[in-house]
């Protein structure tokens, strides 16, 4: 079996992260190829050829590549299935699909909470500006989620990928000192310290 997972160069995108993250949960053996995409490595026939999306995250599975985090998962799951591995996301009906939910919601909205608090600030403790209306709005909007979603230790009473996507986003506040309930914190607190996500920072290089 060869895995290969294709990140960005700095070891900044979220989605990157989420499939790391999955991949080392699972117990999987992987290894990981940068992929630098200031320079447009993406775009060289190299890399279009075997992934004409040109995206990262990135995942070659014995030939068979893949790109677009949610869509990794779910192929993981069903290619390495639970009870043999861990499971990446629940196994209920219902909280499967809320799970695919919030991936796809913080996927495709708060775009200013994006914008004003990127990952390098997460990442690399960058300095930020105080949020503009429309970041706070957005701000506003994911923790009222968020308090809503999150069931103590986990969105699901057990750990899934949703878990780590949500504290990825709930970071881009917390971690640039913007106001966040307490609860909510310690949730994400809790969700940053498992062992593969402390595996994904401790390979970033200072920016």
């Amino acid at each position: 079996m060869s895995l290969t997972l294709y990140v960005d160069s700095i070891f900044a995108s979220p989605w990157a992260l989420s499939v790391f993250v999955a991949l080392t949960e699972k117990g999987l053996p992987f290894t990981v190829e940068t992929v630098d995409l200031e320079s447009g490595q993406n775009k060289l026939p190299a890399y279009r050829d075997l992934l004409p999306t040109t995206r990262i995250p990135a995942l070659v599975h014995d030939g068979f590549a893949l790109s677009e985090s949610t869509a990794i998962a779910e192929y993981l799951d069903e290619a390495f299935p639970a009870p043999d591995y861990v499971a990446l996301l629940p196994a209920d009906l219902r909280q499967r699909a809320r799970a695919r939910q919030i991936q796809s919601w913080l996927r495709s909205d708060l775009a200013p909470v994006r914008a004003e608090r990127n990952t390098e600030t997460v990442f690399f403790q960058h300095p930020v500006e105080p949020l503009s209306a429309e970041g706070q709005a957005s701000a506003a909007k994911l923790l009222a989620a968020a308090e809503r979603l999150i069931d103590g230790q986990h969105l699901f009473g057990q750990w899934s990928i949703a878990d780590t996507d949500l504290t990825m986003m709930l970071n881009r506040l917390i971690l640039n000192g913007d106001p966040v309930p307490e609860r909510i914190k310690q949730y994400a607190a809790a969700q940053w310290q498992r062992p593969s996500v402390q595996q994904w920072l401790a390979r970033h290089q200072p920016q």
